[in-house]
């Protein structure tokens, strides 16, 4: 097949400029891309000949060989790994391409500091275009194992790139990058000095565990011989140099590694740019033996809600790669954690659905979860500002396990915090909650909304308010279930502030019975009618103890789904019945007790009166941030008051 020239499908230019001259701070970090590329391929090469899915490949010798020529000023990483076919080639080119939308370059564009800015090029997976910040012209050459012909690539990151075969390629993939002239000034440096290859490698990818060779330097007088060419026997070249130690992190005691070499590993199996928040280390011995190295990144990922989101840590057995997103090793609600689990006495062979049943992978989620919990507890305890930064980032998800792991829902709980009116700034314990409660308070409150100060506003926390009872104001859609899972704490039941009856003034005996008994016998006629009247919308209407301030809101009945917790059902495709609510009515309130008194003295103008009884209830609505049944009905409604009100000034 001839070869033949492309463009790219979007503005590759601007996106290579861009990626060069704004994104890198740091240039020598290509090279940690390619050897990452090269080990990836190693990888799945020797996964591959232990599944017997590559019989003609050559695995005499794994390894990565870094190749430079000063005088040509050329780079060259090469692997002898799984290679490419010439359609993976094309779809990997149309993948980054299409990458770089406009909408990639404009969110580039507006990252103003370099660490946000690397942040997108780690999402977007373009690390191997990072050779053009240091190559004018980039070719690769690559042969997948077992194939007989190979395929070339080459772009000088202009717009176009090239697509051909080559007939004798060597199994692997090899990359060459021909070097920009050297200016240090702009942090390019030489990178075909040996001194700096082998500096470079050792920052970033000592724990490869592939040798990373790279030919040894000739000796200054090689050329200077006594001897006539006839006369002298071909010199042996240098044996290559190993740069790297091949020495798997998880399996090096804590004193023989740096924290800054945990850092590198993290970047490299997680593709993030920033060093993680929590490393933590496991080793399990005994009748089952493993090692496990995870870490817990200092931000949540874009797409951690998303369906596609690739969770689960690496799983290797005796240090050979068996697969990349394991997601039988962790719980959803951890799916966040990235690392390395090592294990000795696994199959090879084990596939995925195999893992969900292994009697040996259920020990070892068990066991990575707690300690994964009880690492988060002890950073709560230790170091509080990585754990407010760790609950900011990750408490959301972590509260699905308080729905989904009952085995760990003590644990869950005790490093969860939440937002409270105690505190504006400082979230709070269960446990500091309870320790906090008034004399004879037997529940914990909380209400649930959309934000902090929807909450706040809302006419559910009137009362708590006016009595100085703390509730937790919880803002995660998550919420709405875990509060009905977990039920109680210590005892205490979890009670929603806008659920069921609440009268804090019987709780607390501030009010006698008799007077509770002859306000509800003076309100019951005008209770009554207005549940007639309000028809299908309500499921009854009563008095209120828990408003102060405004004249009526709407509760649920204490084992009905709330409007929040039946949208969620939804947007999960499950259909559930729309529950009707509840009105209440402060009879303290002057447009309350108005309302009374013109349906005792006026019963024939039943129509304004109804009017009335839709206009409380839509009041209802909107305070808790929902809308009127009607809402154009509403306006009307409303307007028509307005209008007769200032009629009658």
């Amino acid at each position: 097949m001839p070869t033949e020239t492309f463009e790219f499908q979007v503005e590759a230019r601007q996106l290579l400029q861009l990626m060069i001259h704004s994104i890198y701070s740091n240039k020598d970090v290509f090279l940690r891309e390619l050897v990452s590329n090269a080990s990836d391929a190693l990888d799945k090469l020797r996964l591959a000949a232990l599944r017997d899915e590559a019989p003609d490949a050559d695995v005499s010798d794994p390894h990565i060989e870094i190749e430079a020529d000063a005088g040509a000023r050329t780079l060259t990483v090469r692997d002898n790994g799984i290679g490419m076919s010439r359609d993976e080639v094309a779809d990997l080119i149309g993948t980054i391409a299409n990458s770089g939308t406009a909408k990639f370059l404009e969110q580039l564009k507006q990252a103003d500091d370099p660490a946000g800015a690397e942040n997108l090029i780690g999402r977007f997976g373009v690390g191997f275009y990072s050779s053009f910040m240091v190559a004018d012209e980039v070719t690769l050459v690559t042969r997948r194992a077992g194939e007989t012909q190979g395929t070339s690539w080459s772009s000088r990151g202009e717009g176009t790139y090239t697509l051909g075969t080559v007939d004798d390629a060597p199994q692997g993939t090899a990359i060459t990058l021909h070097l920009k002239p050297a200016d240090p000034e702009n942090q390019l440096h030489d990178y075909t000095s040996p001194w700096k290859i082998r500096e470079i490698v050792k920052r970033y990818s000592d724990f490869i565990t592939w040798p990373i060779r790279m030919a040894a330097a000739e000796p200054a007088d090689s050329a200077d011989t006594t001897e006539t060419a006839d006369s002298a026997e071909p010199a042996e070249s240098p044996a290559p140099e190993t740069l790297n130690s091949m020495k798997a992190l998880w399996a090096r005691s804590r004193e023989e590694v740096k924290s800054e070499e945990y850092d590198e590993l993290y970047k490299h199996i997680s593709h993030d740019w920033n060093d993680p928040l929590e490393t933590i280390r496991l080793q399990a011995e005994g009748t089952f033996e493993y090692q496990a190295l995870l870490f817990i990144p200092a931000h949540a990922p874009h797409d951690l809600f998303t369906q596609g989101y690739k969770r689960g840590v690496q799983l290797y057995v005796k240090r050979v790669f068996i697969m990349d997103d394991c997601e039988a090793l962790l719980p959803s609600y951890l799916r966040f954690v990235k690392g390395v689990v090592d294990a000795q006495d696994l199959s090879l062979n084990v596939s995925r659905e195999i893992l969900q049943q292994d009697r040996h992978i259920q020990l070892m989620h068990r066991r990575l979860a707690k300690k994964v919990l009880s690492s988060v507890k002890d950073m709560r305890g230790t170091a509080p500002e990585r754990y407010a930064t760790f609950w900011r980032e990750f408490g959301s998800v972590l509260k699905e396990g308080l729905v989904t792991d009952s085995e760990n829902r003590e644990a869950l709980l005790a490093v969860s915090s939440f937002a409270t009116t105690h505190d504006s700034a400082e979230p709070t314990t269960l446990a500091q909650y309870v320790e906090r409660m008034k004399d004879g308070q037997d529940d914990i409150y909380f209400m649930t909304g959309e934000s902090r100060e929807a909450i706040e506003n809302s006419p559910h926390m009137e009362a708590f308010r006016a009595k100085g009872i703390e509730v937790l104001l919880l803002t995660d859609p998550v919420d709405e279930v875990w509060t009905d899972a977990v039920g109680e704490y210590q005892g205490k039941r979890l009670r929603s502030v806008a659920k069921g009856e609440i009268d804090l003034d019987a709780d607390a005996g501030d009010e006698p019975a008799e007077s509770r008994e002859k306000r509800d016998e003076e309100y019951a006629p005008l209770l009554a009618w207005m549940k007639e009247r309000l028809g299908e919308d309500v499921k009854d209407v009563r008095l209120s103890s828990r408003l102060t301030v405004s004249p009526a809101c709407l509760v649920s009945d204490a084992h009905d789904l709330t409007p929040a917790l039946e949208n969620l059902y939804r947007a999960m495709g499950q259909e559930v019945p729309r529950a009707r609510r509840i009105l209440e009515l402060n009879p303290d309130h002057t447009l309350v007790k108005t309302l009374d008194q013109a349906f005792k003295d006026r019963p024939e103008d039943g129509a304004a009166l109804t009017e009335t009884a839709e206009l409380l209830y839509g009041l209802a609505a909107l305070a808790e941030g929902g809308r009127p049944k009607e809402p154009a009905r509403f306006v009307q409604l409303l307007a028509d008051r307005m209008e007769r009100a200032l009629q009658e000034r």
